[in-house]
């Protein structure tokens, strides 16, 4: 993109770009749908074909076509920065906090994501596409588990379908072999009420990474969330402690308060097993609280700073941890995160 007001990125990039922006201002769903159907469209389609229903003016007759993505796509194809993208560029384009960019520098990818096979809204391979733009080694694909029905969380036959699929996104993209970017299979399991986690432990045994997340009864009895979150940190299987206070400070679900547990003694059990404790970079969630944050500090615990991102442009929300971690002066290599792959995995599954 230039300065003078010239684009040579082409209609798929800038319709991708949009939506990509869309959802790191946090835009209704909706319009950001709009931008990546018409970039669907666009994709298989040779250039002249696109630019030939342009001069026609019959962009707005393709599936998934309309007035909106019409015009940036004409803009584009025609070589002018479309004016949807140079505004968005204009209030959102730019970073996202004053802090956290070394650290955010030093990451090499993301524990905790969400694609449209549970409860977000993007497939798979556009959440790993973008994870490659915007510079990771590797993303883990942390889709929900059976209980966590609302969000279409996957049974044991639907992990098993999308361990498949993972495979096949991996293959297309070159993966391990050549020591570029890859998908890593994982799940955001759920904690539940006895400190056990949701899904067949046979399963747990073929993924690269487990986040281990307490989703309901958020507001039970002090002592026993803290045997609950205990025995759930202490499973072999839990790498990552995701999101441990459950609360919400804003947004549009509304805000919810901490659940209270023993703190100290539920990371003092990460610091043994080797269990990290997530910092949610979802600018709702800010979890843990600052003064708990400090305390995993202090306590010794591995860090995982993840995006919880439900769509692409929700990757970029890891600066948001980053922030926090400058903040409280957490070590970079305390966070797993910024190892190796190799070192990852190695730790995941020792």
């Amino acid at each position: 993109m230039s300065h003078d007001g010239s684009y040579d990125g082409g209609p798929v990039a800038a319709l991708r770009r949009i939506a990509f922006l869309l959802e790191r201002a946090r835009e209704d769903t909706y319009k950001v749908k709009a931008f990546r159907g018409a970039a669907a469209t666009l994709l298989p389609m040779p250039a002249d074909e696109v630019a030939r229903a342009v001069e026609e003016g019959t962009l707005t007759q393709l599936s998934g076509v309309g007035a909106s993505s019409a015009k940036v796509i004409e803009q584009a194809v025609r070589g002018e920065l479309p004016e949807r993208l140079a505004a968005l560029e204009r209030d959102h384009g730019g970073p996202l906090t004053p802090g956290g960019a070394e650290l955010r520098a030093a990451l090499r990818g993301d524990l905790h994501s969400h694609s449209d096979w549970s409860d977000g809204g993007s497939p798979i391979e556009e959440m790993a596409f973008t994870a490659i733009e915007l510079g990771h080694d590797y993303l883990v694909l942390t889709d929900h588990s059976p209980r966590l029905t609302v969000a279409h969380g996957l049974s044991p036959e639907r992990l098993t379908r999308q361990l498949g699929v993972v495979d096949a996104v991996n293959e297309h993209l070159g993966g391990r072999a050549d020591g570029g970017f890859t998908l890593l299979k994982g799940i955001e399991v759920d904690i539940l009420d006895d400190g056990s986690l949701d899904q067949d432990d046979e399963l747990l045994a073929r993924l690269d990474v487990r986040v281990a997340s307490v989703h309901s009864k958020l507001k039970m009895d002090p002592a026993a969330m803290t045997r609950r979150m205990i025995g759930a940190v202490r499973n072999p299987r839990t790498n990552v402690l995701g999101h441990c206070t459950g609360r919400m400070v804003m947004g549009n679900r509304g805000t919810r308060a901490e659940s209270q547990f023993d703190a100290k003694a539920v990371f003092e059990a990460c610091v043994e097993s080797n269990t990290a404790v997530e910092i949610n970079s979802r600018p709702e969630r800010r979890d843990p609280p600052t003064r708990l944050l400090e305390l995993a500090r202090d306590l010794g615990c591995l860090v995982s700073i993840d995006s919880d991102a439900h769509a692409p442009g929700q990757l970029d929300f890891q600066v948001y941890g980053c922030e926090r971690a400058e903040e409280a002066g957490i070590d970079a290599d305390r966070i797993v995160n910024t190892w190796s792959r190799e070192r990852l995995l190695t730790w995941a599954n020792g």
